[in-house]
């Protein structure tokens, strides 16, 4: 199941936005605070509703964490009583039919008592999908009894942590792995020099080499991050019709292992997984577009401030964005190195 758009009206930093998302990469960018991160989060909720067990508004809810737990806290900031509504469509692979699951509240709600429609029939036409999202924060050091702790209270985290924990934690692979997908995790070996190992017993995860293994905790936050991807590959997770959210994947990763995130990414999006980053880094975003095939299916999305709202340019080339944040900053780097060149001002 691609998810092919979502329509937003007075939800957060939005007035108004619709997007059109292609079934293979779709990267966000913008500045802090344009909604990249709530807009992947809005996709994952929905995504998440295909499970009769979850609630839309509910995971709205347990994804953003606003005070009390009230959806209205969501609602856009301005003058009067208006409704917020989300409406997110997705379309199957098999027989390409479309279905919308919408919600709809306002600054009165209570808790998550939001309106919903489509919801029945969006569980039936998708009940299969399974979906992922990393976030930003590595978390898989900090497995141990996190449920729990959550559950009682004694720690703050947002379901999108605790989603991913479970994700890694269970396998649901079948049969022998395809010879592309095998590549991609030997390739993930080599950088993270082992593989993944949940000792279920400990409830805790190692990187293991040959017969030593070495907590999680004590592995770099990098590393650990690639070792997450090798996990969700390993496990079954990340296969065909699935989709991945990943809030800025470049976060804490050497320079010289974004070119392999950026071949990751695209590797899976060839084997049929959906993608949605959010990204602040010009490197992944460039390697990206750099290393897309023709065959490729690629989408970029620059989040800006308009008039009194947030607005989005759409192209298929990262360099062909007319509002582009990170490519401006990173010419202003160019213009004061090569300023500082031309009046002597290097040591």
């Amino acid at each position: 199941m691609p998810i092919d758009k979502i329509a937003l009206k007075n939800f957060t930093v939005f007035d108004r936005l619709e997007l059109e998302f292609c079934s293979g990469i779709n990267v966000l960018v913008g500045v802090n605070g344009k909604g990249k991160t709530h807009i992947m989060k809005l996709l994952y909720s929905a995504c998440q509703a295909v499970d009769p067990r979850v609630s839309f508004a509910q995971k709205i809810v347990r994804c953003f964490l606003p005070d009390e737990h009230r959806i209205s806290r969501l609602v856009r900031r301005k003058q009067g009583n208006n409704d917020a509504i989300i409406r997110v469509s997705g379309s199957s692979l098999g027989s390409g039919e479309s279905k919308t699951i919408s919600a709809k509240f306002n600054i009165k709600t209570k808790k998550w008592d939001a309106d919903i429609t489509g919801e029945d029939r969006w569980e039936k036409l998708f009940q299969d999908l399974t979906s992922t999202f990393i976030p930003a924060k590595e978390i898989l050091s900090n497995a141990y009894n996190l449920s729990a702790a959550v559950e009682k209270n004694n720690v703050i985290f947002d379901d999108t942590y605790l989603d991913i924990v479970n994700s890694a934690k269970i396998d649901i692979s079948l049969g022998k792995n395809a010879a592309s997908k095998q590549s991609m995790l030997t390739q993930i070996e080599r950088i993270i020099e082992g593989k993944v190992f949940f000792d279920t017993q400990k409830d805790e995860f190692y990187l293991k080499h040959g017969n030593s293994k070495l907590e999680f905790n004590l592995v770099a936050e990098g590393i650990r991050k690639i070792a997450l991807i090798w996990q969700l590959a390993k496990n079954g997770t990340l296969e065909k019709g699935s989709i991945l959210f990943w809030d800025e994947p470049e976060a804490n990763i050497n320079p010289t292992h974004i070119p392999i995130i950026a071949d990751m990414l695209l590797a899976l999006q060839r084997s049929g997984v959906q993608i949605f980053i959010a990204t602040h880094d010009y490197i992944l975003a460039k390697y990206i577009e750099t290393r897309a095939l023709k065959t490729d299916n690629v989408q970029y999305f620059s989040l800006y401030d308009g008039s009194d709202t947030v607005c989005c340019d759409t192209a298929s080339q990262f360099s062909s964005l007319e509002h582009n944040p990170i490519v401006s900053a990173f010419d202003s780097l160019l213009d004061e190195v090569y300023n500082n060149k031309v009046n002597g001002n290097e040591e």
